[in-house]
């Protein structure tokens, strides 16, 4: 079975990246300013043929030739920018969110939430907290911040929520079961492959991540399935992965003083 998907998060205008999403370079390394995401949509629209961007359904998951574009953190973003640019091209996209910052500056509140979901886009979990490691939580912890996120959302939307993303790329087997466990039928990973896993309760689904710097070629290529494109960034993922297995929390702190720099 297989399955693509690109990773977006958020899109702001004039460079002002603090304005939506997680703050600190760490963050904003993923956003793109408006002007080039327009590029970057461009780029795929003419790469693949008409029809293909879509939108996972719980009857079908991943079983079609779609392209799934989806946007992590929840930030305001996707409201104010995002949601229109997609809905222009007759697309729509999985916004996935971080429900303990509903509401607070940057992010997307209950209402916009609310919209998205009636405008036909996906809406998902992207945990309760964002943990910084979450494959290195307990199995009970995975349990409270998938559970806990699934239940805000679904009261919020007053509809089943049945798909979500992993944070920060950290994902195991047990993060997986977990989810499952909570209702989650579609968990998108970070991982840049078109394979996907099958667990007991749901299905895993990897992504192709775009950053700022990184041009609407890109977008193109992994929309098309150019083997040079994935491949260059399996790779940088396969690296990525090993120093993060080795370098465990320290990882994360050498990450942060290279960014500041």
């Amino acid at each position: 079975m297989r399955a693509l998907a690109i990773m977006y998060h958020d899109v702001v205008a004039g460079g002002d990246f603090e304005s939506s999403g997680f703050p600190g370079e760490g963050a904003n390394v993923y956003k793109l300013n408006r002007d080039d995401f327009e590029r970057h949509l461009d780029a795929i629209a003419a790469a693949v043929p008409p029809g293909t961007v879509a939108t996972i359904s719980p009857e079908q998951h991943a079983v079609k030739p779609e392209l799934y574009l989806t946007f992590d953190d929840g930030g305001v973003s996707a409201s104010t920018v995002i949601a229109g640019m997609l809905e222009q091209r007759g697309w729509r996209g999985h916004f996935f969110v971080t429900t303990g910052r509903i509401g607070q500056p940057g992010f997307l509140n209950a209402e916009q939430i609310r919209n998205l979901y009636l405008s036909g886009h996906v809406i998902g979990s992207h945990s309760h907290t964002h943990p910084t490691r979450m494959a290195a939580l307990s199995r009970a912890q995975l349990n409270e911040e998938w559970e806990r996120s699934i239940g805000v959302l679904s009261d919020l939307l007053r509809a089943g929520v049945t798909v979500a993303s992993v944070p920060g790329g950290y994902y195991s087997q047990q993060v997986g079961e977990a989810a499952g466990t909570a209702g989650i039928q579609a968990l998108f990973t970070s991982e840049p492959t078109t394979k996907v896993g099958v667990l007991p309760k749901c299905l895993v689904l990897g992504r192709y991540v775009i950053q700022r710097g990184m041009g609407p070629d890109w977008s193109a290529g992994f929309a098309a399935g150019k083997a040079g494109y994935r491949w260059r960034q399996s790779l940088l993922w396969a690296a990525k992965k090993m120093a993060k297995r080795i370098g465990g929390a320290k990882y994360l702190e050498v990450r942060r003083k290279m960014l500041e720099k």
